[in-house]
């Protein structure tokens, strides 16, 4: 029985509201800019807990002033630089990433790192909605003198988790104006808290602090990455409005730079706070309080706040790109109303995490190597599918993606790529084996890879390894309609 689901394209309004969801962006509404990605990028990385990342890289990992500054950069380069090159693919095909993956794993197949992804989502919103919810707590601490208490966390989680469902249910242009805005906003605040610790921090303490090993430092890198690899499915998402000629280096470019503004500052910011307040990284139920404690009164105030913004626009980003993942998945929702879904998660887990469980930092960087092993296992397929389409004229079919049933050209064999699963899978067993978390120790987490906490490097190897030297996959489409459609797109498609 042929189970096509092919849709009819939504039409992008000029409306507040965006109504477009999963389908290919067709080139006529192609009318996004570069130059858009690079406060989306910045917005997705203003988040104090890259503070507290910052100050574990002193405390518990050992590393001084300049390590720290490395680490932060290299983190960034290699995270966001992956954010970019897989963006690309968004303006080869004007769909979201979920949906293009469907055309490295088949129609079908799609459903199974679907699924996996989707759930890695949760966690991070949840994370993030416990998050913003602390920051409201210690500001309503810092001005009112409101101690937290379980009926105040619940109104100021729910209110958090209203706000981001808002802004991710209007879509694309309220979220570029948002990430415009806070831009300035972040910017202009962070100025003034980096006045501050140039003025009051110990320097002759921090710059003379012996090195840290390098093993440690290496592994710094993979922990302050993993927040950026946790957004390379969704880059696509973000570039689907760029047309075909825009340019890719660019759009490589203006990702890294974009999100290198604030994750190097904010990660140094952190590991110099932690010289004159080793406590902070510890902070194991309450990461925001600190600021209360390092930054005078009249700084820390506004800086939470615009913090507070910048953690509801990433979970708005995050959001957002749920509900392309949900729709992809088969969720019969419009693309604002899927994202609900993932609220109501987010939601009971944020509650779970602030009412029940106590150690939120360790389940925060347990979670952050878990994401970064199941997110590098797509990476690796979805990476060497790409570079293959990029000497191909027809690069993603439009229609074929929209397709589910038998007629697809993603069909493949029974609606899977076994090139793809089977890359991805034996790719996302090996990851978990090298893995070490708190509650988790794979087989391999003593070898150098594992002790140096490269698993996710080693999972996008051995996935993109495994595909690229397996039989190169055959999609299912006659010779003829192949030469047809890539005549049609030859002239169409530029980079």
């Amino acid at each position: 029985m042929d189970t096509s689901t092919t849709s009819a394209p939504t039409p992008e309004t000029e409306g507040a509201v965006e109504t477009r969801g999963i389908e290919p962006v067709p080139d006529h509404e192609r009318r996004g800019r570069v130059r858009e990605l690079f406060p989306t990028w910045v917005a997705a990385n203003i988040s104090v807990l890259l503070l507290t990342m910052g100050a574990s890289l002193v405390i518990n990992n050992g590393l001084n002033f300049w390590q720290v500054l490395i680490v932060a950069a290299i983190a960034s380069a290699v995270s966001f630089g992956m954010v970019g090159l897989l963006s690309v693919s968004g303006k080869w095909g004007g769909a979201p990433g979920a949906m293009l993956s469907r055309a490295a794993f088949g129609v079908r197949g799609n459903y199974f790192p679907g699924a996996i992804l989707w759930v890695a989502r949760f966690g991070w919103e949840t994370i993030n909605a416990v998050t913003g919810a602390y920051a409201i707590l210690t500001v309503l601490n810092l001005v009112f003198g409101i101690k937290p208490n379980n009926v105040l966390i619940v109104v100021t989680l729910l209110g958090f988790v209203a706000c981001t469902f808002l802004v991710s249910g209007l879509g694309r242009k309220a979220l570029n104006l948002c990430n415009k805005y806070s831009t300035y906003l972040f910017s202009a605040i962070s100025v003034v808290v980096l006045v501050h610790l140039i003025v009051k921090m110990p320097w002759s303490d921090i710059l003379s602090k012996s090195p840290g090993s390098a093993t440690l430092m290496i592994a710094g890198i993979g922990t302050i990455a993993a927040g950026g690899i946790s957004w390379v499915p969704t880059g696509p998402d973000f570039a689907r409005y760029l047309p075909h000629s825009a340019s890719g280096k660019k759009i490589v470019g203006t990702t890294i730079s974009g999100a290198a503004l604030v994750l190097i500052p904010m990660v140094i910011m952190g590991g110099v706070m932690a010289v004159g307040n080793p406590s902070l990284a510890n902070q194991n139920t309450d990461p925001m309080s600190f600021l209360g404690q390092v930054l005078p009164r009249e700084i820390a105030i506004p800086y939470l706040i615009t913090a507070l913004i910048g953690m509801m626009l990433i979970n708005s980003l995050s959001m957002y790109s749920a509900g392309f993942t949900a729709q992809t998945m088969g969720v019969k929702l419009p693309r604002a109303m899927a994202v609900s879904i993932n609220a109501a998660i987010s939601l009971v887990g944020g509650l779970f995490m602030m009412l029940v469980a106590k150690d939120f930092i360790g389940q925060f960087i347990a979670f952050l190597t878990l994401l970064a092993v199941s997110f590098s296992a797509w990476i690796g397929v979805y990476g060497i599918d790409m570079a293959r389409r990029r000497k191909l004229a027809v690069r993603y079919d439009a229609e074929s993606l929209m397709n589910t049933g038998r007629t697809s050209r993603y069909w493949y064999v029974g609606g899977f790529c076994w090139q793809a699963m089977t890359a991805w899978s034996v790719a996302l067993v090996a990851g978990l084996c090298f893995t070490k978390v708190q509650w988790f120790t794979g087989p391999l987490a003593g070898t150098w890879i594992g002790e140096n906490g490269l698993g996710w490097a080693a999972t996008i190897a051995i996935a993109a390894l495994v595909f690229a030297v397996l039989p190169a996959p055959r999609e299912n489409v006659p010779a003829a309609a192949d030469a047809s459609r890539a005549e049609a797109r030859r002239t169409a498609e530029v980079g």
